[in-house]
C-alpha cells in the first residue's frame, strides 16, 4: 500500500514537472520576440543620439556588421554603419572598458567619418552608485564631454583625466572609473581611424539578414 502510495505521489510530481516545464517553454516562446522587439527599440533609441537622423538615411540597426578586434574587447563587436545618399558618414562601435572599478564597462561609441567622436553612451557597468555611475547619460552630462573630441595619435596626451594630465574631468572620489572609460573611447577611435574602409565595406550579418547602405 505504501509502495502504491508512492508510485502514485511520484507520478503527481512528475506531471506537475512536466506541466510547468511547458508553461516555462510555452512562456519563453511568447515572451521571446517581445523582448527582442525592446530590445531592438532600446538600442535604436541610443544610436539614434549619438548618430542623429540627419546623419542617416539608412536603417542602422540591419546596417550592421561583426567585427573581431582584441582592441575592442575578447568577443565579437557589432559595429551601426551610418550612410547618406551610400556616402558614408559614421559608425557606432561596441567597446569594452575591462578596467573599471567594479569590473568591465560596456560601451557604444559613435564615430564621425573624419574620426572625431561623435557620441558615447554606456550600455552596461556595475560601478559604484552615486560614484562611478555618473558614466551614465541620466546621472551626469559626463559622458558628452567626448562629443566632437578626436585623438591626435596613440601617444595623445589629451585623452586621459586631468588627474594624469589629461583634458577629461574625474570623478570626486572616484578617478578608475572616468580612466578606463577614457581609454577605451581612445582605443575605438584609434581602432575606427585604421579599419574605416575596411568597415564600411564589410557585410551586414549581425541579424542573419543583409543590408546594404539604403534601407
Amino acid at each position: 500500500m505504501i509502495i502504491k502510495s508512492m508510485g502514485r505521489n511520484g507520478l503527481i510530481l512528475a506531471g506537475f514537472a512536466i506541466v510547468a516545464t511547458f508553461l516555462v517553454i510555452v512562456t519563453s516562446l511568447v515572451t521571446k520576440e517581445p523582448i527582442s522587439r525592446q530590445q531592438e527599440q532600446e538600442l535604436l533609441r541610443v544610436l539614434n543620439q549619438i548618430i542623429p537622423p540627419e546623419q542617416h538615411d539608412n536603417d542602422l540597426y540591419q546596417s550592421c556588421t561583426i567585427i573581431n578586434n582584441a582592441e575592442l574587447g575578447s568577443t565579437p563587436r557589432r559595429v551601426y554603419r551610418a550612410y547618406v545618399n551610400n556616402q558614408p558618414t559614421a559608425v557606432a562601435v561596441e567597446v569594452t572598458a575591462p578596467n573599471g572599478y567594479s569590473g568591465a564597462i560596456h560601451l557604444l561609441v559613435a564615430l564621425n567619418a573624419d574620426a572625431s567622436v561623435a557620441g558615447v553612451r554606456t550600455l552596461q557597468h556595475q560601478e559604484t552608485p552615486g560614484l562611478g555611475d555618473k558614466i551614465e547619460i541620466r546621472k551626469s552630462d559626463w559622458i558628452a564631454s567626448f562629443n566632437g573630441q578626436r585623438v591626435n595619435g596613440e601617444d595623445d596626451p589629451r585623452w586621459a583625466v586631468k588627474r594624469d594630465g589629461g583634458m577629461f574631468d574625474q570623478f570626486t572620489g572616484a578617478t578608475i572609473t572616468p580612466r578606463a572609460v577614457v581609454q577605451a573611447v581612445k582605443r575605438a577611435a584609434l581602432v575606427f581611424e585604421n579599419n574605416q574602409q575596411e568597415w564600411f565595406s564589410a557585410p551586414a550579418n549581425c541579424y542573419g539578414e543583409s543590408s546594404g547602405a539604403q534601407s
